[in-house]
C-alpha cells in the first residue's frame, strides 16, 4: 500500500469508474440528449387535442391560456351582442323616423283662429273636450267637382253639422252629443237664433263661445271639414259603408239609395249626410252623421291601412288638407281623437244627441229645435265633473 504512487493509484480510481458506470438505453425516436438534470419532455402530438386545464382556464405555467385553450364563454355568445346592437340600431332608427314623421305631418296641419278667452268662460274640465263641425263651404271646389259631387252654388260657409267629444281622463268611455244646426240658443251679442247662425255670424270663434256658453263645457280642441276635405278623405279610403235603414231619396241633396249596407262614393256619402227631408229632419240627419263618422274612423284605423305606408302616408296628406283645427293643436294633441272616435263606434262609448223637447217655428229664425233643458243640464254637468251619462241619454 505504501508503495503505491499516486499517479497509479488515479488512475486505477479513473477506470474502475469507467467501468462502474451503466451503459446507457437507447433513446426513443424524436428524444433529445440533454444535460443531467433536466426534464426531458416528449414532442407534441399534433393530432391530439391537449386536455383543458383543470386551474380555472390558466394554463400549467400560470399565465393566461391561449385562444385555442380557452374554453367559450357560455350565456353572452357574441353573435347575441352582435344582433343586440343591430336591434337597438333598428329601434333608434324608428324612433327618429316617428319623430320625423310628426313634425312633417305638425307642419301641414292647417289652423284656424277658434278658441280665445273672454270674460266668464268655463273652467278646464277633466278630459279632453272636442268641438267637432262640418261646415257646407265649398271653399277648394271648381265648377266641375260641385257638379260632381251635387254640392250646387251657395256662396260662404255655414255649419251643417256640430258634435261635441268627450274623451274621459281616465278609462272611462269616450261620449259623442250631437248638436243639431237649429238648436235654439243665446248667440253673444246677437240674442237667441239657429246654433249654425253663430257660424254664419262670427266664424269659428262665435260658435265656439256660443257652444261653451250653451253647454257650461271648456271646448279644448277644435276641428273642421268641409265639402272638399269631406269628399277627399271618403275618395282616399276607397269609399265608406252606410246602412240606410229604408229607401230614401232627396233631390235636394242629390240623394236616391236602397235599404241596407252599401259602400258609398264620395258623392253618395255626402247627400246621405246632408240629407234633411225625412220625418225628423234634423234629428234623423244628426244620427247619419254620426253613422258616417264611426264608419269612416273605422275604415282608417284598421291596419291594411295604418300598417300599409303608401296609404297611410297617402292619407295623412290627405287629411291634414281636409281638416283644419285650432291654433295650439299639435299632432300630438290629435292622436287620441281616431281612437276615441273607433271606441265609440264599436260600442266602446256612448253616441247620443243633445236632449230635445220638441221644435217649435220662431219668428226671424224659422222652425227650430228647443232642447229640454233639465236633462240636458244633467248630461253636461256630467260631462264637466268627467262622470259616465250613462242613463242621461238615450243611445
Amino acid at each position: 500500500m505504501s508503495g503505491w504512487s499516486d499517479e497509479g493509484a488515479g488512475e486505477r480510481r479513473g477506470q474502475a469508474g469507467t467501468a462502474g458506470e451503466r451503459p446507457q438505453k437507447p433513446l426513443p425516436p424524436g428524444w433529445s440528449v440533454r444535460p443531467r438534470g433536466m426534464r426531458q419532455r416528449p414532442p407534441r402530438n399534433l393530432d391530439v387535442r391537449p386536455e383543458r386545464p383543470s386551474d380555472g382556464g390558466r394554463s400549467p405555467g400560470g399565465g393566461r391560456p391561449r385562444d385555442s385553450e380557452r374554453p367559450r364563454e357560455r350565456g353572452r355568445p357574441r353573435r347575441s351582442r352582435r344582433w343586440g346592437r343591430r336591434i337597438g340600431v333598428v329601434l333608434l332608427i324608428l324612433v327618429v323616423l316617428l319623430v320625423g314623421l310628426g313634425v312633417w305631418v305638425d307642419s301641414l296641419l292647417n289652423r284656424v283662429d277658434a278658441l280665445s278667452d273672454y270674460d266668464g268662460r268655463p273652467a278646464a274640465t277633466p278630459g279632453a273636450d272636442w268641438l267637432i263641425v262640418g261646415s257646407d263651404s265649398r271653399q277648394g271646389l271648381d265648377e266641375s267637382r260641385r257638379r260632381q259631387l251635387g254640392t250646387g252654388q251657395a256662396a260662404g260657409g255655414r255649419a251643417d253639422t256640430m258634435m261635441l267629444l268627450h274623451i274621459p281622463r281616465g278609462t272611462g268611455k269616450p261620449t259623442l252629443v250631437s248638436l243639431p244646426r237649429d238648436s235654439y240658443v243665446p248667440i253673444p251679442g246677437h240674442g237667441r237664433n239657429k246654433l249654425n247662425a253663430a257660424f254664419a255670424f262670427g266664424g269659428p270663434p262665435l260658435l265656439a263661445r256660443t257652444v261653451e256658453q250653451a253647454t257650461g263645457i271648456r271646448i279644448d280642441r277644435y276641428m273642421e271639414v268641409g265639402f272638399d276635405g269631406f269628399a277627399s278623405v271618403v275618395d282616399a279610403v276607397g269609399g265608406v259603408q252606410i246602412c240606410p235603414k229604408t229607401d230614401m231619396r232627396d233631390p235636394m241633396a242629390g240623394l236616391d239609395v236602397k235599404a241596407g249596407c252599401q259602400l258609398a262614393s264620395s258623392k253618395k256619402a255626402l247627400a246621405y249626410v246632408r240629407a234633411r227631408h225625412s220625418g225628423r229632419g234634423d234629428l234623423d240627419r244628426v244620427e247619419r252623421q254620426q253613422e258616417f263618422l264611426g264608419s269612416l274612423v273605422d275604415k282608417v284605423t284598421t291596419p291594411g291601412v295604418l300598417l300599409n305606408p303608401f296609404k297611410s302616408i297617402s292619407l295623412l296628406r290627405t287629411g291634414t288638407d281636409a281638416v283644419a283645427v285650432d291654433q295650439a293643436a299639435h299632432v300630438w294633441n290629435l292622436i287620441r281623437f281616431p281612437f276615441a272616435m273607433r271606441a265609440i263606434a264599436g260600442g266602446g262609448g256612448v253616441a247620443t244627441t243633445v236632449p230635445v223637447a220638441g221644435s217649435a217655428s220662431v219668428s226671424g229664425a224659422g222652425s227650430v229645435v228647443q232642447w229640454d233643458r233639465e236633462r240636458a243640464t244633467a248630461l253636461f254637468e256630467a260631462l264637466q265633473h268627467d262622470q259616465p251619462v250613462d242613463g242621461l241619454v238615450d243611445t
